[in-house]
């Protein structure tokens, strides 16, 4: 089992991907923006993080910088509607161990979160 962060504005993001975290024995945190999440992830230590890349207050590509001046060394997914290469590679750049676009498909997204507890960059 384990313990994965989903920070996502929407609070029908967060629900249908905790369903299928759920539904998969790992155990959700949740976060509304990118300020909680990063707090969450400092307090909580998760070992995944599920992060949509459009928020207010905080984007994803923010939240990748500030984990990586924490120095936490937790893998993040990066979901996003943007489909454009050009998103997807800043992402990778800034450290995402993926992105993957929405809406998110099951299957997609846990053979992610597998890739990404592996240590692979997908």
């Amino acid at each position: 089992m384990v313990c994965i962060l989903i920070i996502d504005d929407s609070a029908f993001q967060r629900k249908i991907i905790a369903s299928v975290l759920t539904g998969e024995n790992h155990t959700v945190i949740t976060a509304t923006n990118g300020h909680e999440g990063l707090r969450k992830a400092v307090q909580e230590k998760p070992e995944l993080i599920i992060t949509d890349l459009l928020m207010p207050e905080m984007d994803g590509c923010t939240f990748l910088s500030e984990v990586k001046k924490a120095g936490l060394s937790i893998p993040v997914i990066i979901l996003t509607s943007d489909v454009q290469k050009v998103t997807r590679d800043r992402c990778l750049a800034l450290g995402a161990s993926g992105v993957l676009n929405k809406p998110v498909n099951r299957d997609a997204l846990l053979e992610l979160i597998h890739a990404a507890l592996s240590g692979r960059v997908t």
